[in-house]
């Protein structure tokens, strides 16, 4: 979610399969795209991107910088999932204007973001459109929509019931299913579900985490000395 690419490195390094940079709701921007890129591939994992909208000026602009795929937020139904595919791929397949700056290797992945009502009412559609790589659970807004608190991970009662037919209608096409958990309880959890794509942390979460430890562990350790 930081805007340094050295960070992002860093965690590509630890062993994850894929770095995400987030251009919807962390502050990567487009100066620093190609860098944090290429930081994550020389760490080992694969760069991907979440979009800040399917918009295909933004789709093909983090491609064009060398993304291995794109997570596309709010898509909603078979439109939606048409229009990022469309986005992703040159012609015939697709619309996305030839140009790019960097070329990962290959066709680059389209994970589109189920996180509404609609979406899960839609699922099996969305899954039918070719192209489609992997559809990526938001389950915050997802939470939002059914008329939950937000949360992360999966919550029992509707939310767990809309997760479900995700990932049933996933299954029934054959398309990877991904989800963002803030736990490890929950990553464990939703990969027992069934979840092959499931993003564990963010920089902002783990920084903050080992920042209180540290600081926790610290302050015991000072007390009852005069400092």
């Amino acid at each position: 979610m930081v805007n340094t690419p050295v960070v992002a490195e860093r965690l590509a390094l630890v062993g994850h399969d894929y770095v995400c940079l987030d251009q919807q709701h962390g502050i990567v921007d487009d100066a620093n795209l190609v860098a944090s890129i290429l930081a994550i591939s020389a760490g080992g994992s694969a760069p991907l991107v979440r979009v800040a909208a399917n918009e295909p000026s933004l789709i093909s602009k983090a491609l064009d910088c060398g993304a291995a795929g794109v997570i596309v937020p709010l898509v909603n139904d078979r439109r939606d999932a048409e229009r990022a595919v469309q986005s992703c791929n040159y012609p015939p397949d697709g619309d996305r204007s030839i140009g790019p700056i960097r070329q990962a290797p290959g066709r680059p992945a389209c994970i589109v973001m189920a996180e509404s009502k609609s979406a899960v009412n839609n699922i099996d559609e969305i899954c039918a459109v070719r192209g489609v790589d992997a559809v990526y659970v938001g389950p915050a807004d997802l939470a939002a929509s059914l008329g939950c608190a937000p949360s992360l991970g999966v919550t029992p009662g509707v939310h767990a019931e809309a997760v479900a037919a995700i990932l049933a209608g996933c299954a029934r096409h054959g398309i990877v299913t991904g989800i963002h958990c803030g736990t490890t309880e929950q990553a464990i959890e939703c990969a027992g579900m069934g979840f092959q794509m499931i993003t564990i942390s963010t920089d902002v979460q783990l920084l903050t985490e080992a920042a209180t430890l540290r600081f926790d562990e610290v302050r015991e350790g000072l007390k009852g000395q005069h400092v």
